[in-house]
């Protein structure tokens, strides 16, 4: 496996200070948000490091030849919106972006593209299908010509008022997987596997590892603190971020030495990026590189990760 980050967290770098940032931090790689360049609708989105819009092989040798200038592998593109929105313009623009993104991924000979199933969160899942199955049936068509990969993250995206109650990504749990790789059973649609999300929903985050194992693309590394206390006062169909807390793995309730046994031992070899998302470390540019630092700091003795 490969030590990387997700480069949302430091939106305001340069892609060649980003590739300097993850080779000084002891990272091997990164996975690169390719949001249309833009205000932001929420923490984390809108960051641009790899405009696609315009994106051409010219394009693609320079990104390619800055990170191997660093000693730096890019992991892979990431690009998370809500691509099933009832906004039929919203949902066009951003379907029409990822198309974009796979192209880009593509041009740079990358095996992997990550994002969100999308949900109308207002409906049923029931209600929801027949919709994912026209959007995402033409979607990994597309990513199957291109030679790309796509990875569906698991994150319910349902911590704010707008997202509630159904939340806007449909793939957050087990069973939906299954229904959704029966529905489009391609070899180019599996999983962005992200433990902390199951954390809060009360669930088993390795039993899956084992079922799901020729479906996990790319890995998330995120850790979760439960507020056990709080959750028994608001109980489970609370807002989420009322009992519960994003934190730097190892300052939370994953235990990440038994979950990167448990990919090993089902054969996933690639690349696993650190996801900042906890607040302590967002005051400044200077408390984000340290977040990077610390998680690089305590993974790799974990699992004797190469800094490359």
């Amino acid at each position: 496996m490969q030590l990387g980050f997700m480069s949302a967290i430091v939106p305001d770098l340069t892609l060649e200070e980003v590739f300097a940032l993850g080779k000084s931090t002891g990272y091997s790689c990164v996975e690169l948000m390719c949001w249309p360049p833009g205000k932001a609708d929420r923490r984390y989105a809108g960051v641009t490091h790899i405009d696609v819009s315009k994106f051409d092989e010219a394009d693609a040798s320079r990104v390619l030849s800055l990170a191997s200038a660093h000693g730096m592998k890019i992991s892979g593109l990431g690009y998370y919106p809500n691509l099933l929105s009832p906004d039929m313009e919203e949902a066009m623009a951003t379907t029409a972006h990822l198309k974009r993104v796979i192209g880009a991924a593509r041009m740079l000979g990358l095996p992997v593209v990550s994002t969100f199933v999308g949900r109308d969160w207002t409906r049923s899942v029931a209600e929801n299908w027949p919709r994912f199955l026209f959007v995402w049936g033409d979607l990994i068509s597309y990513a199957e010509d291109q030679g790309v990969r796509v990875a569906i993250e698991n994150c319910p995206m349902l911590f704010t008022a707008d997202e509630w109650p159904g939340g806007k990504n449909l793939a957050a749990s087990p069973a939906i997987w299954r229904r959704m790789f029966a529905g489009i059973p391609s070899a180019n649609f599996g999983l962005n596997y992200d433990p902390s999300h199951m954390v809060w929903q009360q669930m088993d985050y390795i039993a899956p590892i084992g079922e799901f194992s020729s479906r996990i693309f790319r890995v998330h590394l995120k850790d979760v603190a439960v507020d056990r206390q709080r959750l028994d006062e608001v109980g489970i169909l609370a807002y989420p971020l009322e009992f519960h807390t994003p934190k730097l793995p190892g300052r939370g309730d994953v235990d990440w030495a038994k979950f990167l046994r448990a990919l090993a031992k089902a054969g996933y070899d690639g690349p696993v990026c650190v996801e900042v998302e906890e607040r302590e470390f967002e005051g400044s540019l200077e408390q984000r590189k340290q977040a990077l630092a610390i998680s690089s700091e305590y993974l790799r003795p974990l699992f004797g990760f190469d800094a490359g």
